[in-house]
């Protein structure tokens, strides 16, 4: 780690160097660059330089430790244990700037809930899900904004794609990804039987300034008439959107609005974000294999939740969590569960640092 931190520090002063001069200042897209990098290293490196000034300190005390002078040798080895505690502490903040900062974490998210397992209830189960993510971008005052959405006749969904705007979205957003299960009594089940139902969730930074390679011929665009319920515009005109990449299969539709250039520019933006998702998976498929933490922004089909109406209790797989106050966490009150999520993948990538 010292070493890496050592590498870290060199570059730093480097680059501090660079951005001042003219030349490099001319050429803008490299001195952005530089600025960024810059700005990325500086926290991390003040750590480090307050480790070896405690470092230092702790040798000079040392010294002071064999001096003829009892009462000074005292007064110095009182200090050396205090800075070697502060050291320590140090140590552990030098670790958490040094575990790799997800570039998508500050991104817009788009979320996708589909009803799985359970037929109708399934779908009404995949609505109050989309209504808790709602209200918990309520809270935070981040702006939702609905790309897609499928419902049946009795207000299930059987798939809706929106998008939550606002700064660190993906960051808080990002360990929703899975499968969600909810025990409870339908509504239709006459006997008081317990049942046991499930609904999809896809969690997808927004990617419009990836690098991705975008061909032409790899896509295929259809319109069509809308379908749902109201509106002159439903079966008029065909504003709905339909875009295919051919290679992956990757199918997105929208025909949330009237207008058919407003459908195309949601439809590509999810397909943008889907495409980014496809191929990052690809490349993270041997770190992932590979990694221990079992957070993280996971896979679909790992059940992550259960959501227990009769006991009022909502339980995470992942963390072992249990918090029992069901009502309120589907009123958006997600903020222990969030951050409970988010200490687990940190302290798992630190002992991925340590080891």
């Amino acid at each position: 780690m010292f070493e890496r931190l050592e590498t870290m520090r060199k570059r730093y002063y480097e680059v501090s160097e660079l951005i001042g001069q003219p030349e490099v200042v001319a050429k803008q897209e490299e001195w952005k660059k530089l600025v960024k990098e810059h700005s990325q290293l500086q926290p991390i490196i003040e750590a480090y330089e307050v480790y070896l000034k405690m470092s230092s300190e702790m040798d000079e005390c040392q010294e002071m430790m064999n001096s003829d002078d009892k009462e000074m040798a005292e007064l110095a080895r009182l200090e050396y244990y205090d800075v070697k505690e502060a050291r320590e502490k140090q140590v552990e903040e030098l670790k958490i700037l040094l575990i790799p900062k997800d570039p998508m974490d500050d991104k817009n998210v788009i979320i996708e809930i589909r009803g799985g397992a359970g037929g109708e209830e399934s779908m009404l189960f995949a609505t109050e899900l989309m209504r808790m993510y709602h209200r918990f971008a309520e809270r935070l005052r981040w702006k939702v904004e609905d790309m897609s959405v499928n419902m049946t006749e009795l207000g299930g969904t059987k798939e809706a794609t929106f998008m939550i705007k606002g700064l660190g979205a993906y960051s808080k957003m990002k360990y929703e990804s899975g499968v969600h299960r909810v025990q409870r009594v339908p509504e239709t089940e006459s006997q008081g039987r317990v049942h046991t139902s499930t609904a999809t969730v896809a969690v997808l930074p927004e990617a419009e300034d990836v690098d991705i390679d975008f061909n032409e011929k790899d896509f295929k665009i259809d319109t069509y008439r809308s379908g749902g319920a109201g509106g002159q515009h439903v079966n008029k005109t065909e504003s709905a959107v339909r875009i295919t990449h051919l290679p992956t299969g990757i199918v997105v539709e929208c025909q949330d609005e009237r207008s058919q250039i407003k459908n195309r520019d949601k439809a590509w933006r999810v397909m943008k974000s889907r495409l980014y998702d496809h191929f990052q998976t690809m490349k993270d498929k041997e770190y992932a294999e590979n990694r221990r933490s079992q957070v993280g922004t996971g896979d679909r089909s790992e059940r992550i939740r259960t959501y227990n109406y009769p006991q009022g209790r909502v339980s995470d797989h992942r963390i072992g969590l249990t918090l029992y106050n069901l009502p309120d966490f589907l009123d958006g009150d997600m903020f222990e569960m969030v951050e409970a999520l988010a200490l687990a993948d940190q302290n798992a990538k630190l002992s991925d640092i340590q080891d």
